[in-house]
């Protein structure tokens, strides 16, 4: 069974689309539907209760006094549509839920409702003050989210001008590098073969930022299948191994033997837990261990990459996930962007445990639930 699933990210923040067999693709397309349909309603809902209210209010007022002059309490009630009008349309629905309201509000101003002056002054200053403060809270709220809106803007034109300047800062020094050493070989000065491997090194040191790049920005196409998780945990191990050897640090599988059947793209998840075992290698310190560890939860699995390595500060725990954050002297600082991005595209979440001096817990949880028939 096999399902087509494609995750992708707006603005730094990864959301999920599904494109598949029809069945999937009807399935998302009923779900926008039904959002949208809700939403709609929603939008009705709140329209009809200010348009209507303040009219229910005032043949309440009539129904329960009469000729009586309505006590003060009913007359708050008319700030409930203009509490909805404000909050739900900002200033622009403060003044035409307002129009509503006063229109409601007029039989007060004539017959046995207004036998005195005092009577009819009382109407306009609750007429007066009720314009005022639906203007002013129009008017806050309506700035309040403009601001949030532009708050929003300069946040993602700084982090766009984050990543373009990470982007030029790692392309500069391999450019650099091939731009000296072609000089060279055009001069016919020092080792030819020297220089054609620095070059042919510093390509592939760009040509993997275009493409690290390039796997954070564009959407992750997941072939979905149903996968033994313990067989992808090994491959996992003794990929990792070697690595693990070259740096002194000892690395361990901790699984059941029984298989742990789970719908994944083995090769994008392999990818991204891969890239755990390798920082929590890159971590530790001669004679130091990572342990990977696998097993079933009642409704999820759990995946865990333990190291007992420096750990992390608060301020690199805090930026762990930001695209083009690093510390390290090589990489590009997306490798746990790319992993997050991975594993929320196969609705799971991923959680970090630090502290400095005694090593990091990184835990994946993926939902266990198999393919639909």
């Amino acid at each position: 069974m096999k399902q087509e699933k494609e995750s992708g990210i707006d603005a730094g923040n990864p959301y999920v689309t599904i494109k598949g067999k029809v069945r999937y693709r009807n399935n998302l397309n009923t779900e926008c539907n039904r959002q949208y349909i809700s939403m709609k309603a929603r939008n009705k809902l709140y329209f009809s209760v200010i348009v209507i209210s303040p009219f229910v209010i005032t043949w309440m007022h009539h129904w329960l006094y009469k000729g009586y002059s309505p006590p003060i309490v009913l007359e708050e009630i008319y700030y409930v549509p203009l509490f909805l009008g404000i909050f739900r349309y900002g200033l622009k629905g403060a003044l035409w839920t307002y129009g509503l309201v006063s229109v409601a509000y007029l039989p007060f101003f004539f017959g046995v409702w207004a036998t005195t002056w005092l009577t009819v002054l009382d109407r306009c200053l609750h007429l007066l003050f009720s314009g005022i403060f639906a203007f002013l809270a129009g008017f806050l709220i309506s700035r309040e989210r403009r601001r949030q809106r532009q708050t929003e803007k300069d946040r993602y034109l700084a982090g766009l001008g984050q990543v373009v300047t990470t982007i030029v800062h790692d392309l500069k020094n391999p450019l650099i590098t091939i731009s000296a050493f072609a000089k060279r070989i055009h001069e016919g000065k020092g080792d030819e073969g020297r220089a054609v491997h620095a070059i042919w090194d510093s390509a592939q040191k760009m040509q993997n930022i275009v493409e690290s790049t390039l796997d954070f920005a564009r959407p992750i196409h997941l072939d979905i299948k149903e996968e033994d998780l313990t067989c992808l945990m090994n491959r996992v191990f003794h990929s990792c191994k070697i690595k693990a050897e070259q740096s002194g640090v000892t690395i361990s599988l901790k699984v059941s033997g029984e298989p742990l059947i789970i719908a994944i793209d083995s090769r994008n998840m392999e990818r991204a837990l891969s890239n755990l075992v390798d920082n929590s290698i890159e971590a530790s310190r001669v004679g130091q261990g990572v342990v990977i560890s696998a097993e079933k939860g009642t409704d999820h699995f759990v995946i865990k990459v333990t190291d007992t390595g420096m750990g992390m500060d608060r301020e690199v725990l805090e930026n762990v996930f930001v695209p083009f954050y690093t510390k390290k002297r090589k990489g590009t600082g997306l490798g746990m962007a790319i992993a997050k991005k991975i594993v929320e595209g196969h609705s799971g979440k991923i959680t970090i445990e630090s502290l400095v001096g005694h090593g990091t817990e990184v835990i994946v949880e993926l939902p266990s639930q198999p393919l639909p028939k």
